[in-house]
């Protein structure tokens, strides 16, 4: 394929993960094309301490915003558009929809993440936006330490981020919102050897309080205070276009993919939290320059001062 209307890659996802990838691709002087939706689960980041390089931690959407600078720099294009379509082309490649008009590119990284369930309740969004509401104990579980957590579970997946978080805090709060009867004896014992105080739902009001805390409203009137919620309903995966195409994945819909992140699908790669791996900045980081390097390598040679 020599034909100069396809892309060398075709990055789906403007998160750290695409947005690595681009940066990876485009210093091998690679054409690539970043299709960017808007919707990257790190710009509900308040600030990361995890992330390796800034000791004060950085705010997701201002990592964002250096990222995608970077790769500007380096002559790669983010766009603000979604892809709709992806379909394989005889003779290998894809054609992919970007609201509407098609782009045909050699290989495609799917860098599109996943979409966190947050509780189906007044207030929820507005704690998220204040920081309130967390998703992620593993990123900032450190920053409540020994502090009164309250945790909204779906069931065994609820009890086992409970579990986790009490690494942090003995002042712990498990709310089962839904699905009770998935709480078997042995996790419902390791809570109370925990300490885990554990609450029936569901939660019917979420809303903050001076001094940034967060009150719980409970069905039957119960009233609960907390300096933080964490969320712990599970993720919809944005696995679709490589599902589409036959590419194989876990129960929860997230991508299996080999060691160079490649699918089942000849030149489709995955890389961030649409992969079945640990959901972190730096594990998506990390995964982009495996991809990216994979991709290139697969690719034509290309001679130094040859564009892109």
């Amino acid at each position: 394929m020599s034909d100069p209307e396809f892309l060398d890659c075709l990055v789906i996802g403007g998160g750290p993960a695409g947005l690595t990838a681009a940066l990876y691709l485009r210093r091998f002087h690679r054409h690539v094309l970043v299709c960017d939706a808007g919707h990257s689960r790190a710009a509900w980041i308040p600030r990361t301490h995890n992330y390796p390089g800034f000791p004060d931690g950085i705010v997701g959407t201002e990592l964002l915003a250096r990222l995608r600078e970077q790769v500007t720099q380096h002559g790669g294009e983010v766009r603000p558009v979604t892809v709709t379509g992806l379909q394989r082309l005889e003779g290998g490649g894809f054609e992919a929809d970007l609201d509407g008009r098609p782009q045909r590119t050699r290989t495609v990284l799917l860098a599109t993440g996943v979409v966190d369930r947050a509780p189906p309740v007044p207030g929820s969004e507005a704690l998220r936006q204040q920081g309130l509401m967390r998703q992620c104990p593993i990123c900032d579980g450190y920053e409540y330490t020994d502090r009164r957590v309250g945790v909204i579970g779906g069931g065994a997946h609820g009890a086992r981020e409970a579990l986790f978080i009490s690494n942090f805090t003995s002042d712990l709060t498990l709310v089962i919102h839904s699905d009770p009867d998935e709480v078997d004896e042995a996790l419902h014992a390791e809570l109370a050897a925990r300490g885990v105080r554990i609450l029936p739902g569901p939660v019917l009001e979420l809303c903050a309080l001076p001094g940034s805390r967060v009150l719980m409203r409970r069905d039957g009137g119960s009233e609960e205070s907390y300096d933080v919620v964490y969320s712990a309903l599970g993720t919809r995966v944005r696995s679709n276009l490589a599902l589409g195409l036959g590419a194989a994945a876990d129960d929860q819909g997230c991508l299996q993919v080999d060691d160079h992140l490649q699918t089942q699908i000849e030149g489709l790669y995955a890389a961030g939290d649409v992969v079945a791996s640990l959901s972190q900045l730096a594990v998506a980081t990390g995964q982009a320059a495996i991809a990216a390097t994979a991709i290139h390598n697969r690719l034509p040679r290309r001679r130094p001062g040859g564009g892109g």
